[in-house]
């Protein structure tokens, strides 16, 4: 077996396999029709996972290979772009090659959103599209699995029997995608496990750790890992969060009682959420491969952050959050600043934002405040 089978994403070979599967499966027959008429889904159920059938038939039909079908995913976003968000802005592709791969380690806001975006953007500019690092929480549901690794994902596993199998594993993951780079495949893993749903991005040292692990008896310096990976940071800037209830109340709840369950399907819940709810204005924005020396995994975690911070677009929903946290909290003493919207344009956001707040419930609502705040907190604490 090859030492990457039970990580990897499908082949080409394994693809048409995988999709005739599917449309012979009444579990997802059942997901697709429910997301996509759940109202006649429920009347009907018997009628619409018939028409599913047939209708994913027809669109598969052509589909051979993963980049067959990454076709039908690039038609989706853009439906998707479309209808949810006001605006999608991309920039700094022009500084990168699309002959050269890269890891590209964003901040991480939306389960599928944030790698589906970075790899529209990349598409979109004639680029190669990313094998993308999922944990595997996720394909404890096993038609999400199966759809994410026909999309070129990849297993990050996160639950260990002892100290000698993590080890194993983090091997296994640095070896994975250090030889995909090397063999022109291009990486998105984002800069710390899970969501950042406070709104806080930070790299996590650990996983810089993890890329130089296959690497120690190479005899390669750090600073030599991360300059042949050609880590890209890339900042994620939504103007609202779909799911940002959601989080809030996972949050109190963390704060309350020190504990959170998921309930069954949360996750795919989020994953729905995430794509068809409204956005707004959108920003990704890649930045420039890291040079230099660097003497700890600290180091590099840091220079990511600066980066990611530095690029990410402030909306309307960041300042007011902002100004509303520094109210409600006089002793935090968070200095006055001045939005880069005019009077106008924070005053035509404010309305929206003030109907959004009105949605969430009052123990909520730090949370969420928060969570739209600490964008601008970051930055001024890194004095950008």
């Amino acid at each position: 077996m090859n030492q990457f089978d039970d990580i990897r994403p499908y082949f080409d070979s394994e693809v048409r396999g995988v999709l005739n599967r599917l449309l012979n499966d009444p579990a997802f027959l059942r997901l697709i029709s429910r997301f996509k008429t759940p109202w006649l889904a429920k009347r009907a159920p018997s009628l619409t996972q018939w028409a599913t059938r047939l209708l994913l038939s027809a669109r598969w039909r052509h589909v051979h290979n993963v980049a067959d079908l990454q076709q039908m995913v690039a038609r989706y976003m853009a439906q998707t772009v479309a209808n949810t968000t006001t605006s999608l802005t991309v920039n700094g592709l022009e500084k990168l090659s699309a002959s050269q791969a890269y890891l590209f380690i964003s901040n991480h806001r939306d389960i599928v959103l944030d790698p589906a975006l970075v790899n529209f953007a990349l598409d979109q500019a004639g680029f190669p599209t990313v094998r993308i690092a999922v944990g595997d929480n996720l394909f404890k549901d096993r038609l999400v699995g199966e759809i994410m690794r026909l999309n070129k994902s990849f297993i990050v596993k996160r639950t260990f029997t002892s100290p000698r199998e993590l080890r194993d594993t983090f091997l296994t993951l640095s070896n994975y995608i250090n030889g995909s780079i090397r063999e022109g495949h291009s990486i998105w893993i984002a800069q710390q496990e899970g969501r950042a749903k406070d709104g806080v991005d930070r790299t996590d040292p650990a996983i810089i750790k993890m890329f130089n692990m296959s690497q120690k008896q190479t005899g390669a310096t750090l600073s030599d890992v991360i300059s042949n990976l050609n880590i890209v940071p890339v900042s994620l800037s939504y103007e609202y969060d779909p799911c940002d209830i959601a989080k809030a109340r996972e949050l109190e709840m963390r704060a309350r009682t020190d504990t959170y369950e998921k309930t069954d399907n949360e996750d795919l819940h989020s994953i729905v959420s995430g794509i068809t709810g409204f956005k707004g204005r959108v920003q990704v924005s890649f930045g420039e491969p890291l040079t230099g020396t660097y003497e700890s995994a600290k180091a590099v975690a840091e220079a990511i952050d600066v980066q990611i911070l530095r690029s990410y677009q402030l909306f309307p929903t960041n300042y007011l959050a902002y100004q509303k946290l520094r109210e409600a909290d006089p002793e935090r003493v968070l200095p006055a600043i001045v939005p880069e919207y005019s009077d106008e344009q924070m005053s035509a956001a404010k309305m929206q934002f003030e109907q959004r707040l009105a949605q969430c419930s009052p123990a909520l609502r730090p949370y969420l405040l928060a969570m739209y705040a600490n964008p601008v907190i970051s930055g001024l604490q890194f004095d950008l």
